[in-house]
């Protein structure tokens, strides 16, 4: 694959012109906040968002940005009024071709990914085909694009660069050289916190909200990953992301419990050592390091103080409470050896049901019967293309709704 760590041109660009997909979310605003405190390297030139249309306005008056999308006509019509009235010099557009338009935009050098969901694995082949720098905090462009979407970096030319704090720490551990990865690498050891259920008793899942669920220990992040966290399907879905990245079969990738969320992941070689990234639980971390990259800048982040460690503690994830308490975990390692595609089936549900959960029409514990009937529902066709990957992303949708239905009668 084309990441940057195989990348022929290893310079930073002068100073990069950037896109931001999904500004307003937790990741934008990181990314924003990064960006900012290096003016020389990064201009902002466009913004992207689903609905937040204030933020995305106080966004356009600091950073004044060339082009701004925002999912519905609607929600355009309303920042663009607001934006005129102010004299802003940002142009307004709106819907999913926009967003396509804006990732593979000329005047973009590098496009940070970071919308949630399915939705944005379209504009994530859009940057890849047009060779952008594509920093990756879009998990899902890869469980569900998979195949197609490496397909569209190497056609593309495109740099990749993971941004999740779990596979940044395994590119920060590998070699330069991405050719000898194969030959060296015995596992990929990424690690969990474990979430806010770590040590709940999980006869009482069931009774968890939405609140409580979405309240992390370690990590300030948005209500559909927090849920995830808690239910470690972001851990299934970050080992599909890995399988994918970093090209190694299925059994070379182990997750471990680390509460401290102090390790970020860990790579062992063959010859059984062990090279992992440290780091305190900020994603500006992460974030600073693609956007600099092969280069590094400051993130804002407070440094690790190791003289204020008091433990670094690691739980197996076999243990059978914890195997009580996240079942949805295995499905990545079943989705993987499954028919082409169950990976984007395994996506789709999960939508669905963590919607559905924070809607309060779903039980917490019911999200991973939701997923797990989906995925015997509905086989895939091998599909080969982005037409073929939404249809069944659509497809599973309705199963996975079907269920939730179900399961609430």
């Amino acid at each position: 694959m084309n990441t940057g760590r195989s990348s022929p041109a290893r310079r930073a660009v002068a100073r990069q012109r950037l896109a931001v997909l999904g500004s307003t979310g937790s990741i934008g605003t990181s990314t924003l906040d990064v960006a900012a405190r290096h003016p020389d390297r990064f201009e902002v030139v466009a913004l992207a968002a689903a609905t937040q249309v204030d933020r995305m306005l106080a966004q356009c008056e600091r950073f004044r940005p060339r082009l701004a999308v925002l999912a519905s006509a609607a929600h355009a019509a309303e920042l663009e009024g607001k934006i005129r009235a102010r004299g802003l010099p940002t142009r307004v557009e709106h819907g999913p071709a926009a967003l396509e338009q804006l990732a593979s935009w000329d005047e973009v050098d590098s496009v940070m990914a970071a919308i949630v969901g399915a939705a944005g694995l379209a504009p994530c082949l859009a940057a890849a085909r047009a060779g952008k720098r594509l920093l990756l905090a879009n998990k899902e462009a890869l469980v569900v694009g998979g195949e197609v979407f490496l397909r569209a970096v190497q056609a593309g030319g495109a740099t990749l660069l993971p941004i999740d704090s779990e596979h940044s720490a395994i590119f920060q551990s590998l070699p330069e050289d991405a050719s000898t990865w194969a030959a060296r690498i015995d596992k990929i050891i990424l690690t969990a916190s474990g979430g806010p259920f770590r040590t709940r008793a999980p006869a009482t899942l069931a009774a968890v909200t939405p609140e409580q669920a979405c309240a992390h220990p370690n990590w300030v992040m948005g209500r559909k990953i927090s849920v995830d966290s808690a239910t470690m399907m972001n851990k299934a879905l970050e080992v599909i992301e890995a399988r994918y990245l970093f090209g190694v079969a299925p059994e070379q990738l182990e997750v471990v419990i680390h509460p401290q969320s102090v390790i970020h992941s860990m790579v062992q070689y063959r010859d059984a050592s062990v090279v992992a990234q440290l780091g305190t639980p900020d994603m500006r971390v992460p974030i600073a390091y693609g956007l600099a990259w092969p280069e590094r800048i400051a993130s804002g982040a407070p440094a690790l103080d190791f003289r204020a460690l008091q433990d670094l503690s690691f739980e197996s994830i076999d243990d059978g409470e914890h195997r009580l308490r996240f079942p949805g975990l295995a499905l990545a390692w079943q989705a993987l050896r499954a028919a082409p595609g169950s990976c984007a089936v395994l996506n789709a549900a999960n939508e669905v049901a963590v919607a559905a959960f924070l809607q309060r029409r779903l039980r917490f514990d019911q999200i991973h019967q939701v997923n797990c009937t989906t995925l015997e529902r509905v086989l895939p066709q091998h599909p080969d293309s982005l037409e073929a990957l939404l249809e069944l992303d659509a497809q599973a949708r309705a199963e996975a709704a079907r269920v939730v239905r179900s399961c609430a009668g």
